[in-house]
């Protein structure tokens, strides 16, 4: 007789996988385009389009995952994502040409614009509000262990074995998930039956690839380039028509009338400026740590990593932090902190100690995990089971844009002020203005009503004191 697992363990096990492999593949590619572009005889210039197409099909993939979850089953789509994701990592490693990786890695963006928020909605849906500060401590690994490691492991695969290896590595972990979940994971239908709203999807998927290729390519194209206005306009046009649009209908593609719940409101925005200042900061400190500081690029990889082992950590206490805290007062201490730490890292020299510089970052990754673990314990607090796809759905979308937004500007900064005289203070500039993304999630920390939170703050019961609420059994 098969023994069925706790369901728990199930969904915890497929979504910190799933989550932490989008995660990684986002950075481990990063590192071997140079190489690539010399195997497969193309300028390094002409690599920009590996990421691209990937970001692009990512972010016109990401509005529908919600209908389509709740349309054809969470589980039966989560799998079908995951085994493209999958798949498509395995022929982007066979491929002998720029078209065919390009392709392969619209493909796999498409696998991870479905993967991640319906992931999080059979998340939300297995656990209750009050349980969901336990999960934040393994919710918290892929977040903050995958980007570090990205670059790491790309590096060493690089240099030692083959750079189709960076794909590769997706294949076994990606089948021994498909199997364990089309044995183990439950189904999770919407039984309304809602209808696919056709102009929502085109207008969404459409609108969201627009800005979202304008944002990542701006800096490198210039933000005056008629290609860049053009496309940057026009997205945000087709946005706000579809969010007037999807205002009245009464089966909308996503379910922007979510937003009038204070407390998902609320934290959605700090999920996207956290995201930017986050994101901002780990891409300017490590080009900084090279390129103005002279330093290896194993050595910034190396350096940078404390960031994540502070995230990490945070995901332990924040439970403990919480309940005698309470969201507002905990928000508040950890962006305050996290602020002074940004603004010390951008005083760095190249005489500073490289010790110092790994102790700052670890503090800021501390904090600012705290401060992600307020989000995740409470955004959905108040959002009903039947609408965690959309709800889970728009908090990724705008999780993506703000990481996007935060790069984005911060790159722009670096060529728009970058001298060979000024290289040090163009990137000290940078890493204040990701400071500001985390200032004015602090004016918003203080507008935070505990109140709307009182579901995520009931007492430990029996399931947290056992310190293996993973284990535990549903009954």
């Amino acid at each position: 007789m098969l023994i069925s697992p706790n369901q728990k363990v199930v969904v915890s096990m497929l979504y910190v996988t799933a989550m932490f492999m989008a995660a990684m593949d986002a950075t481990i590619v990063n590192v071997a385009l140079v190489t690539i572009s010399k195997e497969l005889r193309v300028p390094p210039s002409a690599m920009g389009t590996v990421n691209i197409g990937y970001l692009v099909s990512l972010a016109a993939f990401l509005p529908v995952s919600g209908w389509l979850g709740d349309r054809f089953g969470s589980k039966r789509v989560f799998l079908l994502a995951f085994g493209v994701f999958t798949f498509a990592s395995a022929w982007c490693g066979i491929a002998d040409n720029l078209t065919a990786l390009n392709l392969f890695r619209m493909l796999q963006g498409a696998g991870g614009g479905l993967l991640t928020p319906i992931g999080m909605a059979i998340l939300l849906r297995t656990f209750q509000p009050h349980e969901r500060l336990i999960i934040s401590r393994t919710l918290m690994i892929p977040i903050a262990l995958a980007p570090a490691m990205g670059p790491i492991l790309g590096g060493f695969l690089v240099d030692f074995v083959s750079w189709r290896w960076i794909f590769f590595v997706n294949l076994p972990v990606g089948i021994l998930c498909l199997l364990f979940g089309s044995v183990f994971l439950k189904e999770y239908k919407d039984e309304s039956h809602q209808r696919f709203d056709l102009p929502g999807f085109l207008l969404s998927a459409s609108g969201f690839a627009m800005v979202m290729y304008a944002l990542t390519q701006g800096s490198a194209r210039g933000w005056g380039s008629p290609e860049i206005l053009g496309l940057g306009l026009g997205g945000t046009l087709l946005l706000s028509i579809f969010v007037y649009m999807e205002l009245r209908v009464s089966q909308p593609m996503l379910n922007v009338r979510l937003y009038s719940d204070r407390l998902f409101r609320t934290m959605g925005l700090h999920s996207l400026l956290i995201a930017a200042g986050l994101q901002g900061m780990l891409y300017v400190f490590p080009l900084m740590y090279q390129d103005a500081i002279q330093a290896s690029a194993l050595d910034a990889g190396l350096t940078t990593f404390p960031e994540a082992l502070g995230l990490m950590l945070a995901s332990q206490f924040v439970p403990w932090f919480y309940s005698r805290l309470g969201p507002k007062r905990m928000m508040t201490i950890a962006l305050i902190c996290a602020i002074v730490l940004y603004v010390l890292l951008s005083l760095v020299q190249k005489d500073t100690s490289p010790w110092l510089i790994r102790v700052l970052l670890f503090g800021a990754g501390f904090f600012l995990g705290n401060a992600v673990g307020v989000v995740q314990a409470s955004a959905f607090n108040t959002i009903s089971p039947s609408s965690m796809g959309q709800a889970s759905t728009l908090f990724h979308v705008q999780n993506r844009l703000g990481a996007a937004l935060g790069v984005a500007l911060l790159a722009s900064i670096l060529s728009g002020i970058r001298t060979d005289t000024a290289t040090l203070l163009a990137y000290k500039t940078a890493l204040l203005c990701s400071t500001g993304f985390l200032l004015v999630a602090l004016f918003f920390a203080l507008r935070i009503r505990d109140a709307d939170a009182a579901a995520t703050m009931r007492k430990p019961t029996t399931l947290q004191k056992s310190k293996v609420p993973l284990t535990e059994s549903e009954g």
